[in-house]
């Protein structure tokens, strides 16, 4: 209680400062800034967010979660707060709170406003302009913390109706934090419940980074039952980073009441390619989703199934992230904390087995007839990384009863007689060990149709 009321006594006698400050250039100001579609921190260091969501608003007493979630390896910690329209306002004292407990633990903080969830569907949810009112109205709690400190809008600000105006509104509300001095990197949630099936923050992510004056944001998208193949992961994330635009997953789990998300993939594919992930969410989940708490009743001692995938499973929290530099820059701490209950006796599983063991090395490939119909076909060929994660990929068949190929996606296709040469795009080449991803075409046939056998070659 006495360190929360000194916060609160240091913000307000700072309030006058706070106002000066935001009314300096960018410069005066260094903090994250993003390049060629990647973040770096104050020290010019790449930063890859790896962390988790906590639901700080609504469990404001757990003030220890930021220090169990340090321990089990994150770098950052994407925290809920509330404007006042759906939920009790975070008032400036705990803003300042909550960044006094990231620096504390050496945690990059990314804040964001949960009241514009589902907004234009949602009954009671918050407009991206209300947001903005109140991040100006906690604006000296975030002055001087561009070093620390990621300011999320909204999350999810639109659900599945009324997104038409997702990107005016949202370079509105970026532009109106600029012209009040923020100088912090500025997240940007999608529409449709922040999953975009839509593809409107995808085709209008240009536009809303160009009207950002310090080219300062970063887009996320939160991957739940939309993103059940590896295709769809690839493909979304593959844009953004042949458009050179900054995309982090925001949020993700490994099933939902949506659908079941392929969080193999969407951990795989984020590590080949350094995009940032924040997995849903660390404990107190309700409505039906309480399987997506990482630990149970805030005890870091007691990881779920879902705590032990993204924590100590491939491609997870342990063994892939990496400190911000302005803390040191290291691989975090792999040590857990404590235990306050004893283990169980036995572990849940990361990740199950596999049902085949991956190839040794380079990459394998399948071939498999989807549909077909008198006179074509459509096909899809699966490229699987072996023990080694690949930078490219090469895949070549040979049809034996005179098909060829015409329309093909994800994948660059070429025909010479009756051997086809497909290679991966600029966002599907980079694949994690073990990870996949699939490409498909339309190819014409006459009676006899042979699934060919496939080689792939990996560089």
């Amino acid at each position: 209680m006495r360190k929360r009321l000194s916060v609160a006594g240091v913000a307000l006698l700072t309030v006058l400062a706070a106002v000066f400050a935001f009314g300096q250039p960018a410069q005066a100001a260094a903090g994250f800034t993003v390049s060629n579609g990647k973040l770096y921190d104050a020290n010019g260091t790449e930063f890859v967010m790896r962390g988790v969501n906590h639901a700080h608003t609504w469990y404001q007493q757990q003030t220890s979660s930021f220090a169990n979630v340090k321990a089990l390896g994150a770098n950052t910690v994407r925290v809920v707060l509330a404007s006042g329209q759906r939920w009790a306002k975070n008032d400036v004292a705990d803003v300042a709170n909550v960044i006094s407990l990231c620096k504390a633990n050496r945690l990059i903080c990314v804040l964001e406003v949960h009241d514009t969830t589902g907004y234009g569907e949602q009954s009671g949810a918050a407009t991206l302009a209300q947001a903005v009112d109140y991040w100006l109205s906690v604006s000296s709690a975030l002055a001087g913390q561009e070093k620390y400190v990621i300011v999320n809008i909204g999350n999810e600000p639109y659900g599945n109706q009324g997104y038409g105006t997702w990107a005016t509104d949202t370079a509105n509300a970026v532009k109106r934090l600029r012209a009040a001095g923020l100088t912090h990197t500025i997240m940007v949630d999608a529409p449709n419940w922040g999953q975009d099936w839509s593809f409107t923050m995808r085709d209008n992510a240009a536009s809303v980074f160009a009207a950002d004056p310090q080219k300062n944001t970063v887009f996320s998208i939160h991957m739940y039952g939309v993103f059940d193949t590896a295709a769809e992961i690839t493909d979304y994330l593959g844009r953004f980073r042949t458009a050179k635009l900054p995309i982090v997953v925001g949020e993700f789990g490994f099933d939902h009441s949506d659908g079941n998300p392929d969080e193999d993939t969407i951990l795989s594919y984020t590590q080949a390619n350094g995009i940032g992930y924040l997995g849903w969410s660390w404990s107190g989940n309700g409505g039906g989703v309480e399987y997506l708490d990482m630990v149970t009743n805030f005890n870091p001692a007691a990881l779920t199934t879902w705590g032990q995938r993204i924590f100590n499973g491939v491609n997870g929290i342990r063994a892939t992230s990496r400190e911000a530099s302005v803390y040191g820059g290291g691989p975090n701490p792999t040590t857990p904390p404590p235990p306050t209950t004893p283990p169980p006796t036995t572990p849940p599983p990361t990740t199950p087995p596999p049902t085949t063991p991956p190839p040794a090395g380079g990459c394998t490939a399948t071939y498999t007839i989807v549909n077909q119909w008198a006179g074509g076909f459509q096909g899809e060929v699966r490229v699987t990384a072996g023990s080694a994660a690949v930078t490219g990929w090469t895949t070549r068949w040979t049809y034996a009863n005179g098909q060829t190929v015409g329309q093909a996606w994800n994948a660059t296709v070429s025909s010479s007689g009756s051997t086809v040469t497909a290679r991966n795009v600029d966002y599907n080449g980079r694949l994690g060990a073990g990870a996949s991803t699939t490409f498909g075409f339309i190819g014409s046939a006459g009676g006899t149709n042979t699934v060919p056998a496939v080689t792939c070659t990996a560089s």
